[in-house]
C-alpha cells in the first residue's frame, strides 16, 4: 500500500509518518518511508538546488515544477515500485498533490498541464491513501524558523501559501486536524480551529486498516 501525508509545512507530517509506521512495524510490516524532494542520490541534488541548501537562487514556477517531477520520477522507479513489489508498505512525506497545490494553486500553472507531468514522471503511479493534515497556513509558517525555513518559506508571501491552503484534494484524501499550539488555539475560535488529531488514536485505527 502507498500512503502519503500533504499538508502546510509545520503541521506535523514527520511526526505522523513516523507515529504511523512504528504501529505498521510493531504489527511485523515491512515499512519504507520516503521524502520529496529527495529520497535517492540524483534526488538529493535536486533538492538542495529547490530548497535553497547552500543558498538560494530564483527558479521559476514552470522549472520547480520539472525539476519536483524529475526527483520524483527517479523516487519512484529506484525505491517506491520496487518497494511496493515486494509488499512493503510505503509512506511518503508529501508526493504529487504537493505539485497540484504549490506549482499549481500557489503559482498559478495549469493543473491540466501538471498533471500530464506528473503522470510521465510517475508512469501513472498514485497514492493508495492521502492523509491531508490541516492546518491554516499562517500556524504552520510561525512554527518554522531559522535553519528550518526553506527557500518556499523565505522566497514566497503569505498569499502564495494560502492559495496553497486552499488547493482542492483528492476524493482519497483523508483529511484530518493537525494539533494546534496553545496559542493558536487561544487566537481561533472553536468553529474555525480543525479538530485537533489524536495521533495514537489515528495510527490505531489506519494499523488496522491496513492489517485487514
Amino acid at each position: 500500500m502507498f500512503i502519503t501525508f500533504e499538508g502546510p509545512d509545520g503541521s506535523g507530517k514527520s511526526t505522523q509518518i513516523a507515529l504511523l509506521a512504528g504501529r505498521l512495524r510493531a504489527a511485523g510490516r515491512e515499512v519504507l518511508t520516503v521524502r520529496e524532494p529527495g529520497g535517492t542520490p540524483a534526488g538529493e541534488r535536486i533538492r538542495a538546488l529547490l530548497l535553497g541548501d547552500g543558498g538560494s537562487v530564483e527558479i521559476n514556477p514552470r522549472a520547480d515544477a520539472l525539476l519536483f517531477n524529475a526527483s520524483r520520477s527517479q523516487l519512484v522507479l529506484e525505491v517506491i515500485r520496487p518497494a511496493l513489489a515486494r509488499g512493503a508498505t510505503v509512506i511518503a512525506d508529501r508526493f504529487a498533490d504537493s505539485t497540484l497545490a504549490y506549482q499549481g494553486y500557489g503559482s498559478g500553472l495549469p493543473l491540466d498541464e501538471l498533471r500530464a507531468a506528473i503522470s510521465f514522471a510517475t508512469a501513472g503511479l498514485t497514492p493508495d491513501l492521502t492523509v491531508l493534515l490541516d492546518l491554516p497556513a499562517e500556524e504552520g509558517l510561525a512554527r518554522k524558523s531559522g535553519e528550518g525555513r526553506t527557500r518556499f518559506e523565505e522566497g514566497f508571501d503569505a498569499a502564495f501559501h494560502a492559495r496553497v491552503a486552499d488547493a482542492r484534494s483528492p476524493p482519497r484524501s483523508l483529511h484530518v486536524g493537525a494539533p494546534l499550539t496553545r496559542a493558536a488555539r487561544r487566537a481561533s475560535s472553536p468553529m474555525r480551529s480543525p479538530p485537533p488529531l489524536a495521533s495514537l488514536h489515528f495510527v490505531d485505527e489506519w494499523s488496522l486498516h491496513l492489517q485487514d
